[in-house]
């Protein structure tokens, strides 16, 4: 299950991919600095929303989808949770409305807000089919939802910022484009409710799995976006501008190979707890773990040595220089965090034991916070920079410790010493190419450096690598079979 995930959702992360950079490239064009710090902060808001109200059923959706369906139970599972759906929207939707109405925000900055509270109601509707499809293994129907966002956000959120609707755009954007994906997605979830009743026990007991995973999320969120309302606070939007947009470069680049992986993964470790106990599972992991290791490893540290030549490529002028300087501390930032969030988190859902992830991103969260207050206001954006790496150091150190008492997650210590090995090599070659400048010199890093490491890898058959990658280059070579 997978490796199918992994074969099927590798579209949509080189969609995401490459969208994600065209994004910078696009938007820190046809914003200004400050423009570009409005998006950031409706964005911001519209995560913290969404996460807070709406994600607590989504992930119940998910975690249950499985065994309701292997009981016979899955009506009356989707109609509670299509049902606990619209309550939540009808009470979040028109207090958020009425909050921003009385927020003392800049008209630019409010409609950026605004844009971002009317998306929800498409992204939530869109994130219900998805996270079911996701579960019953349907890759391409998760997949569908996923590319028409990708590529319609992205393109219409470009129109409305060449129409001059500044900071807003994208957000618009991403509320048209999730509209647009639930057209053909909407009648097959209510079939799947069909002849089910919304059950409140259920509710209740989908609550009190999936509200602790809403909280955890929120302190991510506050421990993500914390930054940035500082930033805005103490400095000036610009500077919100500037950091975003290395940070957008960085962690959007780090987290797409993330966002794959665990989208591939997290259904099949279900699964494998389910139907083979605590040793499928751990087996399971470890294969998840070590693949997992072995490509976000080096994307790290490459993002790192080509941070220069790749936000002169990417990042409009007036922000370049300062988005060069936030990339590489964010893609380490990213690293930490993808691991944490994608793999070390998952000993609590698997284990049902959601509400100790509030005790684990509570240590982080408010470091972030504290660290914040602190190193802004004396040191600027470094100050911002320093406490997101501490911050998600900590997170990653209180996962791994408190999830080994409730269902330890293996560490692959041989694919992890052999990812160092070789991104180690990698950089000690890529730093003796000198600074050529702009798309030559990121071209010859990344050639160079993707050569060395790969080399090194399959000659280790790091993480058993070599032995799956042989037989696949067999199955799509032509005469190979011969």
């Amino acid at each position: 299950m997978f490796w199918r995930g992994v074969l099927g959702y590798l579209p949509v992360n080189i969609a995401q991919g490459v969208v994600g950079l065209l994004t910078l490239v696009v938007f820190t064009r046809l914003l200004t600095p400050a423009e570009f710090g409005h998006y950031a902060l409706g964005f911001a808001v519209m995560s913290l929303l969404h996460t807070a109200v709406f994600t607590w059923n989504e992930a119940a959706l998910a975690r249950f989808q499985v065994a309701e369906l292997d009981r016979g139970s899955g009506a009356d599972h989707a109609a509670t949770v299509q049902r606990t759906w619209l309550v939540l929207l009808l009470g979040a939707l028109p207090l958020a409305a009425l909050a921003l109405l009385v927020w003392p925000l800049s008209g630019p900055l409010k409609l950026a807000v605004l844009a971002g509270l009317g998306a929800i109601l498409p992204r939530t509707m869109a994130k219900l089919a998805q996270e079911r499809r996701r579960a019953i293994g349907d890759v391409r129907g998760a997949a569908a939802i996923d590319l028409v966002q990708i590529l319609g956000g992205f393109a219409i959120g470009a129109v409305c910022a060449m129409a001059g609707l500044g900071g807003a755009s994208p957000l618009i954007g991403f509320g048209v484009a999730a509209a647009l994906s639930v057209v053909w997605a909407v009648p097959q979830e209510i079939a799947t409710a069909s002849g089910g009743r919304f059950q409140p026990a259920r509710a209740r007991r989908y609550a009190g799995y999936g509200i602790p995973v809403a909280a955890s999320l929120i302190l991510t969120l506050v421990l993500t976006s914390t930054d940035r309302f500082m930033l805005a606070a103490f400095l000036d939007e610009a500077a919100v501008g500037l950091y975003h947009a290395g940070y957008s470069l960085a962690s959007r680049t780090i987290d797409v190979l993330f966002i794959w992986l665990g989208t591939a993964g997290g259904p099949a470790l279900v699964a494998a707890l389910e139907r083979g106990g605590r040793e499928g599972l751990a087996a399971e992991a470890r294969e998840q773990a070590s693949l997992m290791l072995l490509l976000t490893a080096p994307a790290t540290v490459g993002l790192v040595l080509v941070a220069a030549p790749l936000c002169e490529l990417m990042v409009g002028q007036d922000l370049r220089d300062g988005a060069a300087h936030v990339t590489p501390w964010i893609a380490a930032s990213a690293l930490l965090s993808g691991l944490t969030t994608y793999y070390f988190h998952q000993a609590y859902t698997l284990g049902r034991r959601t509400g100790l992830l509030i005790a684990v991103m509570a240590a982080p969260a408010l470091a972030n916070l504290a660290l914040n207050l602190v190193l802004i206001p004396a040191c600027g954006l470094d100050g911002a920079l320093w406490a997101t790496l501490t911050s998600y150091a900590i997170g990653l150190v209180a996962s791994i410790l408190l999830g080994r008492k409730v269902l330890p997650m293996p560490i692959p210590w041989a694919p992890l010493a052999q990812a160092a090995f070789a991104s180690a090599a990698m950089a000690a070659v890529v730093v003796c190419i000198p600074p050529l400048g702009g798309i030559v010199e990121l071209f010859l890093k990344v050639a160079v450096g993707a050569l060395v490491y790969c080399g090194l890898v399959l000659a280790m058959d790091a993480g058993g690598l070599r032995s799956r990658a042989l037989p696949l280059l067999r199955r799509f070579t032509p005469g190979a079979a011969a």
